[in-house]
């Protein structure tokens, strides 16, 4: 068993939190540079301003030009719940604003790869658009502009991937990552910068006395955050203060039961219960469900759950995600055990010092859809980027990367493709996740060349991997009404960090459940007071039957079995202590 290091977060001292905000939540929030009141209105009277972004203005013009002439308008959207909650929030927006011709177009990720590609572009011609509008992807995309410029179609690029060193020749371009943009948060999804453009249309339109000419009711764009919340959580973007805000304002509106029908169906299909929803429901049991067409069939029948006006309808697609997430998870246990099983035969293991800092797999059977899937969880198990390949066409490889805290990968691959040139065919992403594609045959190279480059960023001490928590909590606060405390004080997300606590802890009884779970009665030594707990597999593999006491790092939470709610440790991480 690799032992993890663990580091309590330090809270800072200059704050100006409420006096009345719980102790616990001072402290907290402190951690994690929330100082003042300001830092927890989620009020939308705190979001940034739509006049901060560089390109807003000639992105409303393409878009009003259509509306005002009755133009088609395309949206192109990526395969992921990002792209997905982007292109559905633009079809439902711009409709509710009076475009009468406006449809998305998905690219399937096995037919024509990721962004807006000259093969995209010739199906969407088919459509005769006069603008094509990407969102979560477009940065890349030179050659396809090119291709939808030369067809007589006008382009409105809406990003947030990381832009490479030239821009692609559109009419306008809408990205907080563009080097001289002035939008303050730079953590936007692209959901949240479809968003913004929308918001800045309704503002136009509302200048130019659009709704009164034609008669159309201003609508409340707030009544779409929670398809906004939705892409924010699923795409593990930092929740900023301005992300927050979303999102709070997004499950705020899901609890009040005014969601659409297709988040609402597949919260159900998650067992999940409206008015308890947190934003961690929506990345563990809503994104994968949505994440799950674009992974193994097409992405359309995502957004389509997403645009679906009738509740029957919004279960029906809801069910049919459910059982392609069921399939996809079956697929990722098998492709799991297969990455595991490699690394075993090059007989390595996590306290090898051989194994690469920069880890690649290649299985020739792997599917291409939850290679990303996989990368993860190899990375965590390793603390260290892992990209995981499958084969794709025309003898090319795609590859999946995953980050750690420390190593931004898609710097690491930009530097990979500067030393290397036509090592990598192309390369796209953030700092904790990026996308690749190569020639088969350049894939042993490749490998050497990303473990030296990872190299330059992590020591050997980084590998066993860091768990940071909030320290121990003290025995008064180890109660139920605590843990629900917590689980509405969020959100919490990537860079807002749920809360959690280590401490050590008596163990009391112990037995296995389910698939090699293990089940804990713990006692606090302070206090002797009891609690239940369980660590889910792998993490309690490697506790021993007779261990008496262990170090615990782990999330209170509120256990809600047969109409009755208990407190349970989920525990993150434990380790035997000797007395």
């Amino acid at each position: 068993m690799t032992h993890r290091r663990i580091e309590r977060r330090v809270p800072a001292a200059d704050v100006s939190l409420p006096h009345t905000l719980h102790p616990l939540l001072r402290r907290i929030y402190a951690a994690r540079g929330a100082l003042t009141a300001a830092d927890l209105d989620h009020a939308l009277s705190a979001l940034h301003d739509f006049r901060g972004f560089h390109g807003m203005r000639a992105a409303v013009a393409l878009l009003a030009k259509c509306l005002g002439h009755d133009l088609k308008i395309l949206i192109v959207g990526d395969f992921d719940a990002d792209g997905a909650t982007s292109s559905a929030l633009g079809v439902r927006a711009l409709r509710m604003l009076g475009a009468r011709h406006v449809d998305y177009l998905v690219p399937n990720r096995f037919e024509y790869g990721y962004g807006l590609t000259p093969e995209i572009v010739a199906l969407a011609a088919t459509r005769n658009p006069h603008l094509i509008v990407t969102v979560d992807n477009g940065i890349s995309s030179h050659v396809g502009v090119a291709a939808a410029r030369a067809a007589g179609i006008h382009v409105l690029v809406t990003d947030h991937h990381l832009p490479g060193a030239t821009l692609p020749d559109a009419d306008a371009i809408l990205n907080p990552n563009l080097p001289d943009d002035g939008f303050p948060s730079k953590c936007l999804a692209g959901v949240g910068v479809t968003f913004y453009l929308l918001l800045a249309l309704r503002a136009h339109l509302r200048e130019s006395g659009w709704f009164t000419q034609r008669a159309i009711p201003e609508p409340n764009l707030a009544e779409l955050l929670d398809i906004v919340a939705l892409g924010t959580v699923a795409d593990l973007v930092p929740l900023d203060h301005n992300n927050r805000v979303l999102v709070a304002q997004g499950l705020a509106r899901i609890r009040a039961g005014q969601c659409v029908p297709g988040i609402q169906a597949l919260l159900r299909t998650a067992q999940r219960e409206l008015q308890q929803v947190t934003a961690a429901d929506l990345g563990f049991a809503v994104a994968p469900r949505l994440n799950a067409a674009g992974r193994l069939t097409d992405m359309s029948l995502g957004i389509e759950c997403l645009l679906a006006e009738d509740e029957s309808r919004a279960r029906e697609l809801a069910a049919k995600l459910d059982a392609l997430n069921r399939e996809r998870r079956a697929i990722e246990a098998q492709m799991r055990e297969e990455a595991l099983h490699a690394l075993e035969q090059m007989s390595l293991s996590t306290d090898d010092a051989t194994l690469p800092f920069g880890l690649c797999l290649f299985n020739a059977e792997w599917h291409q859809g939850v290679i990303g899937l996989v990368a993860a969880r190899i990375k965590d198990r390793m603390h260290r980027p892992v990209i995981a390949f499958a084969r794709a066409e025309d003898g090319q490889l795609k590859g999946s990367a995953r980050s750690v805290a420390g190593v931004h990968i898609r710097d690491v691959l930009e530097a990979v493709d500067t030393r290397h040139p036509g090592l990598i065919a192309k390369f796209g992403g953030h700092a904790m996740a990026a996308g690749l594609s190569l020639a088969a045959q350049h894939y042993e190279e490749f490998a050497r060349a990303f473990d030296v480059e990872v190299r330059g960023w992590l020591k050997t001490a980084d590998l066993n991997g860091v768990l940071y928590t909030d320290g121990e909590l003290e025995p008064e606060y180890l109660t139920l009404e605590c843990a629900v405390l917590l689980r509405t004080a969020g959100p919490w997300g990537q860079a807002f960090p749920e809360p959690s606590f280590d401490g050590v802890f008596q163990i009391l009884e112990r037995r296995i459940v389910g698939n090699g779970h293990v089940k804990l009665t713990l006692a606090e030594p302070r206090s002797h007071a009891h609690v239940d707990a369980i660590a889910f597999h792998p993490v309690g593999e490697h506790l021993p039957p007779d261990c008496p006491q262990a170090r615990v790092v782990y999330r209170p939470e509120v256990n809600a079995w047969h109409g009755e709610t208990r407190l349970q440790l989920l525990v993150e991480y434990i380790e035997p202590v000797v007395p």
